[in-house]
């Protein structure tokens, strides 16, 4: 199988915006946000997820990267 790994670092960079800011505008605490963005996180809700996206002005696939596994 392979793994999503969660690429909003790279996001947030390109946007100039800190994960304080990001994560009032989204509307969720900055501990989440910040497994989020160390990918520490086994799931992220949709709704979360378009959150993100809408305050970054950006798709899912800028943020989520599939990875496949070393054969």
């Amino acid at each position: 199988m392979g793994n999503i790994i969660l690429r909003l670092d790279r996001m947030m960079v390109a946007r100039k915006i800190s994960l304080n800011e990001l994560a009032d505008r989204v509307g969720i605490s900055n501990v989440n946000l910040s497994k989020i963005k160390n990918n520490k996180v086994n799931a992220i809700r949709f709704s979360t997820l378009a959150a993100i996206c809408d305050v970054l002005d950006c798709q899912p696939g800028d943020i989520l990267e599939f990875q496949k596994d070393a054969e």
